[in-house]
């Protein structure tokens, strides 16, 4: 934003009058003093840019106006100059300053504080306390005018019963209506014998880079603490929160108590719901996406619990060297490094080194987006599937069942070295399968990595299993032998390999010993 020496009618222009910078009001005129510089009529303003947008510029507007009016010392002739009563760039303070208050008086009834009562005793005598700012204490957000509360699920963890303190000091108990530890999310609901107020959900999908974020909650036991910040970033995953990321990361401060209450935007539209800050660092907090929260509070109103489709696939990222193995560019996809028997994948004919690319027309470009769309489905559905095998593109259809507790996500370092692979392997039998915990019966089995190897580099240890040599299969250490052999120096050998009962993908780079 700038500003314009003189005053001037919106939407004049003077060719002999630039336009300038705050650092040039720095300036000293002919006579001695500060150049009499001001703002355009805030009415030019607004006719100009949108309440938000006006909004928007006030960090530098801030600076601006601490230049002008704190920082240089009015003379005689500046003080001649200036139009009498408050300028008009205060003016404009004091309107983003009420904006952002009236957000706050807004919002904050809606948020409550929240005590798990813990029910402990022994024999017949038991008891029931709930300690304030205790480390199970927290934040959460009204939702309706029923009482149905949103928070996060470690912050009532094992509580029946929780404590709910409302804005006007007003104590309920609230029954949990339904948990779900995925996406660390709970709803609580109160009796009361009055409409409550209550937020609405935004749409988070919308959010941007940038914008304003109001977080409000109760850190350290301070009632409705409001911290205004921005949206550093979006589409944060791989912190290891929850088992579906897909966070919201704001500068606005969350601290301990702050857990499960709101992120407002600046229309007072609950945008995320805050979970979790890093420690060791400043200005880096996380919240949950509002539209993940909607849908997990739907199915947790109207079931109690959380049900998400299954696709019945191990996965792995796409490693640059792996892409190139499978004929795509990195991050097209999630590559399927195993297929699980009579599950859905398995019977819509996805096999081992097929590379997932969409979903329902929803790209997938990383193993947890990838488990977010799925789980996202209803079981039954039939899905559409893209899958990239041989150079082709095949879309095959898919119906979801039910997730079952464990998923499989398999990956290895990415550090190369070019040496030798270092490998001494046998064929595989009863009981070396037994001793290695494998459920196959085939294949050629890693007896030594030897140190400072590729392979070790790699990742692959003893009592690996390797199953495929450039994606065809080897049951013998003959045939292991037979495939290398054709693999010239210089060339990639991309192996799948079981461990336990997982598979993966990998890649190495023959070189002659």
């Amino acid at each position: 934003m700038a500003l314009w020496h003189g005053s001037r009618r919106c939407g004049a222009r003077s060719p002999r009058k630039r336009k300038r910078s705050v650092f040039d009001a720095l300036q000293l005129d002919k006579t001695g003093g500060p150049a009499p510089w001001v703002f355009p009529p805030i009415s030019c303003r607004l006719e100009t840019m949108s309440a938000m947008k006006v909004i928007a510029t006030h960090r530098l507007l801030l600076v601006a106006i601490g230049t002008l009016g704190l920082s240089v010392p009015l003379t005689s002739h500046a003080a001649e100059t200036r139009p009498s009563g408050p300028s008009a760039g205060l003016q404009l303070l004091e309107e983003i300053q009420t904006v952002i208050t009236e957000l706050a008086e807004t919002a904050k009834p809606s948020v409550v504080n929240l005590f798990p009562i813990v029910t402990s005793g022994k024999g017949r005598e038991w008891s029931q306390e709930r300690v304030p700012n205790s480390p199970g204490s927290g934040s959460g957000v009204i939702i309706d005018p029923d009482g149905h509360i949103i928070t996060n699920n470690h912050v009532i963890g094992d509580a029946a019963e929780i404590e709910v303190r409302l804005s006007d000091k007003t104590k309920l108990i609230a029954q949990v209506v339904g948990k779900d530890p995925d996406t660390d999310l709970a709803v609580l609901k109160v009796t009361a014998d009055r409409p409550l107020p209550s937020a609405r959900f935004g749409d988070s999908t919308s959010v941007r880079v940038g914008q304003w974020v109001l977080a409000v909650g109760n850190p350290f036991g301070l009632d409705r603490t409001v911290t205004l910040g921005v949206v550093s970033g979006i589409g944060r995953e791989n912190v290891n929160l929850s088992r579906y990321e897909n966070f919201i990361q704001t500068d606005a401060s969350i601290n301990p108590g702050n857990s499960g209450g709101p992120l407002f935007n600046l229309r007072g539209e609950v945008i995320g719901i805050n979970t979790a800050i890093i420690n060791f660092a400043q200005g880096i907090g996380f919240a949950i996406p509002s539209n993940m929260a909607k849908q997990v509070l739907q199915q947790l109103l109207a079931q109690g619990r959380v049900v998400r489709g299954w696709l019945g696939v191990g996965i792995q990222p796409l490693t640059p060297e792996l892409a190139r193995k499978f004929g795509v560019t990195e991050g097209e996809g999630v590559l399927v490094n195993e297929v699980f028997e009579k599950d859905p994948a398995a019977a819509a004919g996805i096999k081992p080194g097929d590379v997932i690319t969409r979903i329902e027309g929803t790209i997938v470009d990383s193993p947890n987006r990838l488990s977010r769309v799925v789980a996202s489905l209803p079981p039954g559905a039939s899905t559409k599937v893209e899958i990239v095998r041989n150079l082709q593109r095949v879309v095959l259809d898919v119906a979801l069942t039910e997730r079952r507790d464990q998923a499989v996500v398999a990956s290895l370092p990415q550090a190369k070295t070019e040496v030798k692979l270092g490998l001494d392997l046998q064929d595989l039998t009863a009981a070396l399968s037994e001793k290695f915990k494998l459920r196959e019966t085939h294949g050629v089995l890693i007896s030594k990595v030897e140190q400072g190897s590729l392979a070790q580099s790699e990742g692959l240890r003893e009592g690996d299993l390797i199953k495929e040599v450039n994606r065809a299969d080897v049951n013998t250490v003959g045939e292991f032998t037979a495939a290398i052999t054709k693999v010239r120096r210089g060339e990639t050998v991309l192996l799948r390999v079981v461990r336990e009962t997982r598979a993966f993908y990998v890649v190495l780079k023959a070189v002659d010993p």
